[in-house]
């Protein structure tokens, strides 16, 4: 897939992870709509943690919130456009959700080390009915090339999960995706520029 060009577009671009959720709490994974859409929301250090990036954030009033629909995020979403005095509501996206993660689903969340195995040893081949990193990094393209046509001149908040979002910041920096576990990690309410490369210390290169 060709590496989009970020940098020369109309817009900047910042990735958040939403606040630790019940989900990461209890060790779940969760990822499925009827799960993840009115349940596994923010907990009460989730929504301190979010509360503390919105109140050290540089970005203004001004700025584009579009989230992921999923209640975390959407709590995520909601706490940082109430603290930064955004003037419109956040965006609801499903192309901003979690990676599905097929028979996984409510499992313990041990068993990404081995989705993780399974991205770098086979990439294109979804096992456990998990979708693929091609799936999930052309779901959320295609939402920045329509942000792209609506927004001009802005910066751009994108509340979603950590696969989605390291996935996303591997491609744009011309990382192998499968090796999206290079970059460092997004951890529960970290923002960081798109634009800005952190790579993980211990990490395979790409």
């Amino acid at each position: 897939m060709k590496k989009p060009n970020i940098d020369n577009k109309n817009n900047r671009y910042y990735l958040m992870r939403h606040g630790e959720s019940l989900a990461n709490r209890r060790g779940l994974i969760v990822s499925a709509p009827e799960n993840a859409l009115s349940d596994y929301g923010l907990t009460n250090k989730g929504a301190e943690q979010t509360l503390r990036a919105a109140l050290n954030t540089r970005l203004d009033r001004d700025t584009v919130i579009v989230s992921s629909d999923y209640k975390r995020a959407q709590e995520t979403a909601e706490i940082m456009q109430s603290v930064i005095d955004c003037k419109n509501k956040p965006i609801f996206d499903q192309r901003l959700r979690e990676r599905g993660f097929g028979t996984w689903e409510l499992q313990d969340h041990s068993n990404y080390g081995v989705i993780w195995q399974n991205d770098l040893s086979s990439p294109n081949i979804s096992k456990n009915q998990v979708e693929t990193i091609e799936e999930t990094l052309t779901r959320t393209l295609n939402l920045i090339n329509q942000l792209e046509q609506q927004f001009s001149d802005k910066n751009i908040l994108l509340v979603s999960h950590g696969d989605v979002l390291q996935i996303l910041f591997a491609h744009h920096h011309g990382i192998n995706p499968r090796f999206h576990r290079s970059v460092a990690s997004i951890n529960n309410a970290d923002i960081r520029s798109l634009s800005k490369l952190e790579l993980a210390s211990s990490s395979p290169a790409a």
